[in-house]
């Protein structure tokens, strides 16, 4: 463990508009799962939806529910019942769980559409986020009505990088001063606002709501090992969104296409890189509004 960051009280919240979201608090095995629950109305009870898919949302490795609110906010109005999740080991989910397998993660999803009742949703991901959408699908296609890959791909994680990401993490110079010089640092512009939000305020300055060993054993685990088998395994209509300038190779998406020719819908976003969700979150939108218009939601994926 990391002894320069101490860790975050159980009572940590996000602050938020009310009214916009409502926090919510689930425990699977002991490890607390918060999320943010955009209900259409203050008022919807948990579990009703709309008559269009709901959709579960999962941000990147060292992300937090939050980078979604962007898009959550036009896709509730789009009608949808929307769910974003702060992964284990993120935001104000438990932050050092023992467990970092992608079993685990999976098993995180499937209670949180279990426990909040949404029947088939779509998941969404982000970077490690779509990594764990894309294995859910693979293992629960009758549960889902799809699943969206955001800058993320069945390969296999690249030799250096666990050691490259946890050096990174490791060398964030914090508590950070102030929001501007955290969002300086973590690339200024909406992707460095995007990270800052994640933050939070103590007093003597801004810290991660994470442990960077945490995740770099989460990232670890999955080292060196592909998912194709799991990919071809998948049953439900795929999107894969892709930055122009992302780490998706044309090569990975090119295997990706081989093994699921009719279910696998790919679009290219240009000037866009790894975190074009908090890019350009109104393209990404479009793209994801016209690719859940077309799922069948409720019915059975006909193969």
């Amino acid at each position: 463990m990391n002894p320069r960051i101490p860790r975050i009280p159980e009572s940590s919240a996000l602050p938020h508009s009310p009214g916009e979201w409502t926090e919510r608090t689930l425990i699977r095995d002991g490890v607390r799962l918060s999320l943010r629950d955009w209900c259409r109305h203050p008022d919807e009870a948990p579990g009703k939806h709309s008559g269009r898919a709901p959709l579960l949302l999962l941000h990147g490795l060292a992300g937090h529910a939050g980078e979604w609110d962007g898009i959550a906010r036009r896709l509730r109005a789009d009608g949808h019942r929307v769910v974003a999740l702060d992964q284990r080991g993120h935001g104000v989910s438990e932050r050092r769980p023992r467990d970092v397998t992608r079993e685990a993660y999976v098993a995180d999803i499937l209670t949180v559409i279990d426990r909040l009742g949404l029947h088939r949703p779509v998941l969404i991901g982000q970077s490690y986020g779509g990594h764990a959408a894309l294995l859910a699908a693979a293992a629960h296609s009758a549960r889902l009505s799809g699943a969206v890959l955001v800058e993320a791909g069945p390969a296999g994680t690249a030799p250096g990088t666990v050691a490259e990401v946890g050096d990174w993490l490791r060398a964030w110079p914090v508590p950070f001063p102030t929001r501007e010089a955290a969002v300086a640092y973590l690339g200024g512009g909406p992707v460095g606002e995007g990270w800052a939000d994640g933050l939070e305020v103590r007093d003597d300055g801004l810290w991660p709501r994470f442990d960077p060993e945490v995740l770099v054993a989460a990232l670890a685990e999955n080292s060196g090992r592909d998912r194709w088998e799991e990919w071809a395994a998948i049953g439900v209509p795929v999107l894969a969104v892709l930055g122009r300038r992302g780490i998706v190779s044309t090569e990975q998406y090119g295997g990706m296409a081989e093994r699921q020719p009719a279910r696998l819908h790919g679009v290219g976003i240009p000037d866009a890189g790894h975190d074009l969700h908090l890019e350009q979150p109104g393209v990404l939108h479009a793209v994801l509004r016209d690719f859940l218009s077309g799922i069948p939601y409720g019915l059975p994926d006909p193969r």
